[in-house]
């Protein structure tokens, strides 16, 4: 897949309107398939990150793109081009080795965040792309993460900070989004 952003999610940024023009997403996406790709099974995200925060989310979401024109838009008449959302999951950083005993991020420190996504049976069709993005927020579907590792119920509005997320993926840091493939 060809990343088509920077390797980092800088939780300020402005949100616009469609997510994969966002300078705060990160895209990855396939040319046109050449055949017809089945997934079915288990998706599993292997993500390499640093943050300048002790916490942070990571929304990956796995995206059906129509063949056609690349602006996303949707109408009732010409869906080319359409991103259709197939999966997504949250995972919050600090339960990335127990729920039971949360852990603060490292500023700074690459950490290695594993995950399962929820199971899936779909055929990505001739002529379609895949697409993968990550994010750090997906508000206000899911709640606000201050960045810093703190109980977030009880979180005041000082908890709350800007925070620039990477994500590696480099030899040494293989990030990936693992696609249980039938054919």
């Amino acid at each position: 897949m060809e990343c088509m952003a920077e390797g980092t999610i800088n939780t300020s940024s402005p949100t616009k309107r469609f997510a994969a023009q966002r300078s705060d997403v990160l895209v990855y996406q396939t040319g046109p398939l050449a055949d017809s790709v089945i997934v079915t099974g288990r998706l599993k995200a292997h993500i390499f990150l640093s943050s300048t925060g002790t916490d942070a989310d990571l929304v990956v979401k796995l995206i059906d793109v129509l063949p056609g024109k690349e602006d996303g838009i949707l109408t009732t008449t010409d869906p080319t081009g359409y991103q259709r959302l197939v999966r997504a999951e949250v995972f919050r950083c600090k339960f990335r080795n127990s729920y039971e005993k949360p852990e603060p991020l490292v500023p700074g420190q690459v950490a290695e965040v594993t995950f399962d996504l929820n199971e899936i049976a779909h055929t990505f069709k001739k002529g379609h792309r895949i697409m993968v993005q990550v994010q750090s927020s997906w508000f206000p579907l899911v709640d606000r993460n201050p960045q810093t590792f703190v109980n977030i119920p009880t979180a005041t509005e000082k908890d709350f900070q800007k925070a620039t997320i990477r994500i590696w993926h480099d030899a040494a840091h293989p990030s990936a989004i693992i696609l249980p493939v039938l054919k």
